[in-house]
């Protein structure tokens, strides 16, 4: 394979500092066993308030996760970016390409909330025009990684003219990946060399970038993967016959450490069974599906902003052809 040899711009990341809790429980003590002055209720109000800003940071920190689980149980994960780098995400001055940064999603709420802010600020920080969607499924079927992707290419609409296929659980922590346009082909940004877990060199899942040209000359992925994995597996192939040249990065240093991986699988198993004839159907190449056989109902969307930072969920209904895959139901 060949490497990509653009130019990367450089980013830096700012902790925002929490403040001092023992000084504000110290200060209710002193207010709640006083004499109730006006003085003495207003510096209450200021102490409440300074408790409930600080609840607020710790909740974006992932200190606060147990709102959906366990504290125990949950991933750790990084602090929300400074607030003041919560911008906008379409300025026509950076350039005239726009970025679609397409995430499939099911019920990981705890890292939808770091992983917006994290890469609406990213993406600001490099002057990416983007537009973050989240593509949830709603359904009552298996989770299909790559009939959610095609829905989000779809859904994306016209002022977008590239898409990142891009993992919730993945974070990029060097300052040098490129989510710039891909115009000489598809960019691989989380490469084998790079991603945490999967270092085979025919892997392309976690992070890919196309043009909206390039995706629809594979006629997108496959819908006949429903379950965990196989479904990136089977794009390459795609890539391969749309002769499509791939890119990976050039000059990352940080090996492993150049994601932040935030999926913890004792906590949230992953669907990885394979029933009836999905053991064989896995391997196989799908010659005739795609953005041309995918069927889907968009329930509602929302536009949502989660520190600051835009994004819109797409829930979203697939439809399955039992007929055609069974495996789409458990046994």
């Amino acid at each position: 394979m060949m490497y990509s040899s653009r130019r990367k711009p450089v980013l830096y990341f700012k902790e925002e500092r929490r403040g001092d809790g023992s000084k504000v429980s110290h200060q209710q003590k002193m207010l709640l066993t006083g004499k109730c002055t006006v003085y003495k209720l207003f510096g209450l109000c200021m102490v409440l308030v300074l408790v409930s800003l600080l609840w607020l940071q710790l909740s974006c920190s992932g200190d606060m996760s147990s709102t959906f689980h366990e504290a125990k149980h949950a991933p750790q994960l990084p602090p929300c970016p400074a607030g003041n780098q919560a911008s906008a995400a379409d300025d026509p001055s950076w350039g005239p390409h726009k970025l679609a940064l397409v995430v499939p999603f099911r019920e990981r709420f705890e890292e939808l909330l770091v992983f917006v802010p994290f890469m609406h600020t990213f993406l600001n920080k490099k002057k990416i025009r983007h537009k973050i969607l989240i593509i949830n499924q709603v359904d009552h079927y298996r989770f299909n990684r790559a009939s959610l992707i095609n829905v989000g290419y779809l859904e994306s609409g016209n002022d977008t003219d590239y898409l990142a296929m891009h993992d919730v659980d993945l974070l990029p922590l060097n300052e040098a990946l490129d989510y710039g346009f891909p115009e000489d082909g598809p960019f691989h940004v989380a490469s084998p060399e790079l991603h945490p877990l999967y270092h085979y060199k025919t892997y392309v899942g976690g992070i890919l970038l196309l043009t909206k040209k390039h995706y629809h000359m594979c006629n997108g992925m496959s819908n006949r993967f429903w379950g965990w994995g196989r479904e990136d597996d089977e794009f390459y192939r795609r890539l391969r016959k749309a002769e499509l040249q791939l890119f990976r990065p050039n000059g990352i240093t940080t090996g492993y450490k150049t994601f932040l991986h935030i999926h913890d699988p004792a906590w949230r198993k992953r669907d990885q069974k394979r029933v009836a004839a999905q053991k064989q159907e896995q391997f196989k190449v799908d010659p005739e599906g795609g953005l041309t056989n995918l069927q889907y109902q968009v329930e509602s969307r929302q536009d949502l902003t989660i520190n600051g930072a835009p994004c819109t969920i797409i829930n979203t209904k697939l439809l399955c052809d039992q007929s055609q895959t069974p495996w789409c139901l458990l046994a």
